[in-house]
């Protein structure tokens, strides 16, 4: 139990600075979508994909390297929480349509983020 709580924490905090340095890219910066945020997620989706087909298909990975990854790498660097008080917040600022189009494009983008991160593990030989 204590070392799944290290490969979490180790792995949490990888995926948080790594999220850090996503929010320093400047061309990322907008006053309309928060697409930093979209982006975080969808690739945060990808490599989840890529994780869980490569666990599935080769059975790499030791349950605390599963835990590093999944819930620690990518939990510490995918935004959900970011995401849903950025569309409330959206709502709330009487743009409905803009948390529409980013609630919709975040959904779907990540659904075919983590089909696509399961589709290149898989051209590895899966």
């Amino acid at each position: 139990m204590l070392l799944n709580c290290f490969a979490v924490g180790a792995g949490g905090f990888i995926g948080s600075v790594f999220r850090y340095l996503f929010s320093l890219i400047p061309f990322l910066h907008r006053e309309t979508l928060p697409l930093q945020t979209l982006l975080v997620n969808v690739v945060g989706a990808i490599i989840i994909g890529i994780v869980v087909k490569s666990s599935e298909s080769y059975g790499a990975f030791s349950e605390q390297t599963m835990l590093f990854l999944k819930v620690g790498v990518c939990g510490g660097f995918t935004t959900f929480s970011s995401f849903a008080l950025e569309s409330l917040n959206l709502m709330q600022e009487g743009k409905s349509m803009m948390s529409f189009v980013y609630i919709a494009a975040s959904v779907v983008l990540c659904l075919l983020g983590v089909y696509i991160g399961k589709w290149i593990a898989g051209c590895f030989g899966a």
